[in-house]
């Protein structure tokens, strides 16, 4: 992939990470706010003050994403953000942590 590639990969992937938590806010499904600074996001959970961050990483062209239960990489197969050690989906694996780190 190259680098432009990726970077538009990365920002979609940045774009739509955005767009879900502000749709769950919207449907008073989570109290976030997302802040955004060139490719970081950071998602704060409103009720416990606790922050997960999503930003890619160009030179090793994969997505990170911290949260409370650890830091995570994703690479790009064609199709999906895959965890580097588990194969994991990026987002089903936010889907899960938010639902996790908003109730704490």
């Amino acid at each position: 992939m190259t680098e432009s590639e990726f970077h538009d990969l990365a920002e979609a992937c940045l774009r739509q990470v955005e767009e879900i938590f502000e749709q769950a806010f919207e449907r008073d499904e989570m109290d976030v706010e997302c802040s955004r600074s060139g490719n970081v996001l950071t998602i704060e959970f409103v009720n416990n003050g606790s922050k997960m961050i999503v930003n890619s990483q160009a030179p090793m062209q994969e997505m990170w994403l911290a949260a409370r239960s650890g830091g995570f990489h994703y690479r790009y197969d064609g199709q999906h953000w895959l965890n580097t050690r588990d194969g994991s989906e990026l987002f089903a694996t936010l889907s899960r942590l938010a639902a996790e780190q908003s109730q704490a």
